[in-house]
């Protein structure tokens, strides 16, 4: 794998000429076993995670309600495995306005944020309704976290090979997100969601998850 501390380092500060980046070739292995033991716990784990979450996670609709206007729960398409369209759910944080002028990723300090939404973002509670993806299997607890179908088409116009990070079931959590999450740009990103597709197994799945919880507590990466 190219070590993302080689990369061009104006790739942070160059917003309009980006290089072009050709991402290397993968094969996914088969790993029936695998995929079979990684299904299960994402059904009971998910289940789990909602039989717990319930409460906490009306109390947090109803907060949002009352702190703006809009619904607590929000839908938006993004892409799954092979490409397939599917709805990821979210705990709303951002005005309901936030793209009347387009889409656009999340910036630090977004003023487009809500009160509530901002201590939701860093949290990442405004994730917890995806849960609700893992268990009816559009997306896994690990894996690379999936993206809109408008952001691939702008990536894929200097990361020549965004899109093999559909190889593979996108994630709750993943391996680009507890090693920098919203700090890096997509052309690091796509550096960690290759490298976890060539070395997914229940080890790095479980690596990924314990790490996810100390990025809730100390909010690295998060917007």
């Amino acid at each position: 794998m190219e070590n993302i501390n080689e990369m061009d380092a104006t790739v942070k500060t160059e917003s309009k000429h980006r290089r072009m980046y050709d991402v290397p070739e993968v094969e996914v292995s088969e790993k029936p076993l695998y995929n079979f033991i990684k299904r299960f716990f994402d059904i009971i784990l998910s289940l789990i995670g909602l039989a717990f979450c319930i409460v906490p996670m009306l109390i947090i609709a109803i907060i949002i309600k009352c702190d703006s206007p809009g619904p607590a729960v929000y839908k938006q398409e993004r892409l799954g495995k092979g490409g397939k369209s599917f709805l990821l759910y979210k705990f709303r944080s951002m005005r309901m306005d936030a793209e009347e002028d387009g889409a656009k990723w999340a910036e630090e300090n977004d003023e487009r944020c809500t009160r509530v939404g901002k201590f939701l973002r860093k949290s990442r509670i405004d994730e917890l309704p995806q849960l609700i993806n893992i268990l009816v299997g559009s997306m896994s607890l690990v894996g690379p976290r999936p993206e809109r179908p408008c952001f691939y088409n702008q990536f894929e116009e200097y990361i020549h090979g965004f899109s093999k990070r559909l190889l593979v079931k996108p994630g709750l959590t993943g391996w680009a997100q507890v090693n920098g999450g919203y700090d890096l740009l997509p052309e690091e990103k796509i550096v960690y969601d290759i490298e976890y597709i060539k070395m997914r197994s229940l080890w790095l799945d479980v690596k990924c998850i314990v790490r996810t919880v100390a990025v809730v507590f100390n909010h690295d990466g998060a917007r």
